[in-house]
């Protein structure tokens, strides 16, 4: 039996108004999963330990003491103070089998794009999250827009702005990366976007 539930973002975009580069995922975890109201709120998700290794060198700089959540005003402080801006490509849903896999998700409605980049005139690069979170952005941009491969760019005219897209591996612990070597892709796209 098919879910009709159609679920709306339950997060507004985090849109820093320094925000040089725009990261996508595809839509958050049932809230049961939660650890706190941010986006990769899941405990399991490894995208905090990625920027705490990259960053920091330290895979638990943004975790609680304790090991059990996450410092989400430090995150928060920190993505400000870096202007990393972060969202969804998914603004409605339907969730196939009630879990948080892409694959599951159906996308009734993307993020309106454009309202999120007016709020974020400085921003011109964009990276997205995983396999569906990239075909959703690109879904929005014009039609011979390149996909990128993993780790690499892509460029695309939105809206009168140049913008790089680039795709990165997935920061779940279902996709079969090492936590060391998706921190490795990650520090190589942050230095090249002048973040590191």
């Amino acid at each position: 039996m098919t879910n009709t539930t159609i679920e709306t973002h339950p997060l507004p975009p985090f849109l820093p108004a320094n925000a040089r580069l725009l990261m996508l995922g595809s839509f958050p975890p049932p809230r049961t999963r939660w650890k706190m109201d941010f986006y990769y709120p899941n405990f399991q998700n490894d995208m905090w330990r990625v920027f705490g290794l990259v960053f920091f060198g330290d895979k638990d700089y943004f975790v609680e003491a304790g090991g059990k959540a996450f410092k989400e005003s430090l995150l928060r402080s920190f993505l400000a103070e870096k202007g990393i801006a972060v969202g969804d490509t998914a603004y409605k849903v339907r969730r196939l089998q009630g879990n948080a896999a892409d694959k599951f998700l159906e996308i009734v409605e993307p993020v309106d794009l454009e309202a999120v980049l007016a709020c974020i005139p400085r921003c011109r690069t964009v990276m997205t999250t995983g396999e569906l979170a990239t075909d959703t952005l690109l879904a929005l941009m014009p039609s011979e827009t390149a996909k990128p491969k993993i780790g690499e760019y892509a460029e695309a005219l939105f809206n009168g702005r140049n913008l790089r897209l680039y795709r990165l591996p997935s920061s779940s612990r279902a996709y079969p990366l090492a936590l060391e070597k998706k921190a490795e892709v990650y520090g190589h796209f942050f230095r090249e976007a002048g973040l590191l």
